[in-house]
């Protein structure tokens, strides 16, 4: 597990994943989701499998929140389900997607 309210912390998180061959992240980007195209660059540059993971329904939040840079490079989607939309990513991650 690892958190950071820094937008470098977790790029360079993301990017270290790739050496350390980590092949799935459960990622909650929170309010980065709507502006940062270097998440977006950093989860596609690695080879795992991300799911994008918001507890609240962002589809139902203001209109800027609509936009997800972060969602065009993830595997999955998971919104508006609370903190158990954490364990529905790792049942779809187990099941080896």
């Amino acid at each position: 597990c690892y958190q950071s309210n820094s937008e470098g912390d977790l790029i360079d998180f993301i990017q270290q994943s790739k050496v350390q061959g980590i092949k799935y992240i459960i990622f909650n980007p929170g309010a980065y989701t709507h502006t940062s195209i270097a998440l977006h660059d950093a989860i596609s540059g690695v080879q795992a499998n991300v799911v994008e993971v918001h507890i609240s329904n962002v589809k139902e939040r203001e209109d800027f929140r609509q936009i997800s840079y972060v969602r065009l490079a993830c595997v999955k989607t998971i919104m508006g389900h609370g903190t158990d939309g954490y364990i529905e990513a790792l049942d779809f991650l187990s099941e080896g997607k």
